[in-house]
């Protein structure tokens, strides 16, 4: 039986990754060569390839996710290569109403066949490491508040929330109610409250690392120097995004960050639209937010926002501030130098 040589080809492979099995959809000159499902591990991605495909060029790619990097790195030190995806770049039919592991891969393929996937940048194990902490902390808090609403949810579906307490519940409001409560809703309330206490006791913990870590961080003064921003930001930005000379330029940037705008554009007529929010959630929301206080503070920046505000909304203004707040923090960065309150305004003086 004559066998298919692909020697001198180039193979686009689409992986729909999973923690215990890949699905892979292989496509060679427009036409789907393979499909199958493996073991998910990289060498029986690695054996596929050389089984199948010896002597082509290879190319895989597969969504970012739970799964993280390890299967890149796998790949690419086995000599396939291979990119991770954002899932929102990957387009979908909006008739498309099956979803199957199957036609995940296939999607993979065919877009990356034609060249309409691009692959996210990358990180070392060493900024992952870097990053652990604060994400970490993320979680923990995530954690606690899910607590205190358990905790609330039962007082009020007993009737026994205090009606004096009107703002955020506190450690010290639980333990004041829980004198007045009595049998299983006592014992319940007080295992939630040990939970939240032993959550906060780690999250202290953690902001005191996070501390001493600033301390030996040479990022962290530049982060500081900037309106809006505090230690624990500053300390999520230098984790996240470092010295950002990973970043060719600041169109780079803003896509890492997800604040690049939409664009619909027909002819001579350009019309962008919200932010894509392919990038970074964590830094998105960490940037508008201070970019909130940044107006208040830097001169510049608070012209920039009112007459953009006027004529685009505040919403859309805020996001456009944030924009030019990380476009200003890496110029400071790349200069060596920290945040200038009114810089345009120092610069035409």
């Amino acid at each position: 039986m004559k066998t298919t040589s692909y020697e001198g080809k180039q193979v686009y492979i689409g992986l729909d990754v999973h923690r215990e099995f890949f699905v892979a959809s292989c496509i060679c000159e427009g036409v789907v060569v393979k499909r199958c499902r493996m073991p998910g591990t990289a060498e029986a991605v690695v054996a596929l390839v050389r089984k199948e495909f010896p002597g082509a060029t290879v190319l895989a790619a597969y969504e970012a996710g739970y799964s993280g990097f390890w299967l890149h790195r796998k790949l690419e030190a086995a000599g396939v290569s291979c990119i991770v995806v954002h899932v929102n770049s990957i387009e979908v039919s909006s008739r498309d109403m099956v979803k199957t592991d199957k036609r995940d891969s296939l999607k993979i393929a065919e877009q990356l066949a034609v060249g309409r996937l691009r692959g996210i940048r990358v990180p070392s194990v060493e900024e992952e490491q870097k990053r652990l902490l604060t994400r970490t902390r993320e979680q923990l808090m995530r954690k606690k508040r899910r607590v205190m609403v358990q905790i609330r949810m039962r007082l009020h579906y007993f009737g026994l929330f205090p009606e004096s307490i009107t703002g955020r519940l506190k450690l010290s409001d639980v333990t004041y109610i829980l004198v007045s409560l009595e049998g299983e809703l006592q014992r319940t309330i007080g295992m939630l409250r040990d939970e939240w206490r032993h959550l906060a006791g780690q999250i202290k913990e953690i902001d005191r690392i996070l501390v001493e870590e600033g301390k030996n961080d040479p990022l962290d003064a530049v982060y500081r120097s900037v309106p809006g921003i505090g230690s624990l930001i500053a300390r999520v930005l230098s984790s996240e995004l470092g010295d950002m000379s990973q970043f060719p330029n600041e169109r780079a940037l803003f896509s890492f960050t997800g604040l690049t705008p939409t664009e619909y554009s027909s002819g001579g007529h350009i019309c962008r639209g919200h932010i894509s929010r392919q990038g970074n959630t964590r830094l998105r929301h960490m940037l508008v937010e201070a970019s909130w206080k940044a107006v208040r503070k830097d001169p510049v920046l608070k012209e920039y926002y009112v007459k953009l505000s006027e004529r685009a909304g505040k919403k859309r203004a805020i996001v456009a501030v944030a924009r030019k707040l990380i476009g200003r923090i890496r110029a400071a960065l790349r200069k060596h130098e920290q945040y200038q309150l009114g810089y345009q305004a120092a610069l035409a003086a």
